[in-house]
């Protein structure tokens, strides 16, 4: 893999128009703090991505999954937002594979959150439920990473209050697992909390009113990894950017962003999107309906919203940087 040393990408807040590998190759290496993307899922978007077949699915992404190791910083993560399709009647296996390929490229898999999307479509099927989750997949480089716990706390419940107001003896002390599996806890440890760490399941509705996208995740998405992941002048990358969330959720919290699309179209809807958004402001930024229609896009550098927006060309083919 080259190091593209030479370089001066990936520029902050910056989207670019291209393939993915082809526009990595040309970013310098340890540039990034946090990869969020969810990448086109197999044999899916075939009228906008082309599809790929699930039984290519890993030999596809592994490329690209090893220039986001070489421009991702030694402490960043990699949130992969990703979920297998249904081929002949069963869940196929691209998923697990691609999980254990990227183990052995180095990548540690350190943690897998579940996105309960709570507004999923109905149907109904002679073998199976309603998809109801999707995976997020977080790797690392290292066992030691950079990660914000308590930019992700929330409240501790009702519950609280009725359940701590009259504490038994056996509430005030470790108080172990009846079944012998080696967990216990302690009920007053909580008194005088407000704030607790969440779970590993994010209940969020996806996406329902961006119609500029035929798979979009809801900002708040990528929001919370960007909020436990990174400090405010990170840099976060999405190499599938798509109509831009990753990058509305990254210039929202004060973070500079990278994007990556391939798809002319949702370049310009993602630079109306993040235009539209104030930096550390409001992340929900409603589109305007009116931009500089750039000629033709290499690179397009955002200017705050006060300012008037200026676009500009850059060869971002592979070593070209």
């Amino acid at each position: 893999m080259s190091t593209r040393q030479g370089s001066n990408h990936p520029l902050r807040d910056h989207l670019y128009l291209g393939d993915c590998l082809d526009v990595l190759r040309t970013f310098r290496s340890e540039t990034v703090d946090l990869v969020v993307t969810s990448p086109p899922y197999a044999d899916r978007r075939k009228g906008t991505y082309g599809g790929v077949d699930p039984d290519e699915y890993v030999q596809w992404f592994l490329p690209i999954a090893d220039e986001l190791w070489r421009v991702l910083d030694p402490k960043g993560s990699f949130v992969l937002n990703i979920k297998e399709r249904v081929v002949n009647g069963e869940r196929h296996t691209y998923v697990i594979e691609l999980i254990l390929e990227l183990r052995k490229r180095g990548w540690l898999w350190t943690e897998e959150y579940c996105w309960h999307k709570k507004n999923c479509y109905p149907g109904k099927w002679p073998n199976r439920f309603r998809d109801s989750w999707e995976r997020c997949l977080h790797f690392t480089k290292q066992r030691q990473f950079n990660m914000y716990q308590e930019a992700v706390m929330v409240p501790v419940g009702d519950w609280a209050e009725s359940r701590l107001k009259n504490l038994s003896e056996t509430d005030r002390v470790r108080d172990e697992s009846r079944v012998s599996s080696g967990f216990g806890k302690n009920i007053s440890n909580w008194l005088g909390r407000k704030l607790v760490y969440p779970t590993n399941v994010l209940h969020m509705a996806t996406e329902c009113s961006n119609r500029a996208h035929s798979a979009v995740f809801p900002v708040g998405l990528p929001e919370w990894f960007i909020r436990l992941f990174t400090r405010e002048g990170d840099v976060v990358l999405d190499p599938f950017m798509g109509s831009g969330t990753t990058a509305v959720a990254a210039k929202g919290l004060g973070r500079a962003y990278v994007g990556i699309e391939i798809v002319e179209e949702y370049v310009d809807q993602a630079w109306r999107r993040i235009n539209a958004t104030q930096p550390g402001g409001l992340l929900q930024a409603k589109a305007i309906t009116f931009h500089e229609e750039p000629e033709s896009i290499r690179t397009l550098r955002l200017c705050e919203p006060e300012h008037p927006p200026v676009s500009r060309r850059e060869d971002c083919a592979a070593g070209g940087a």
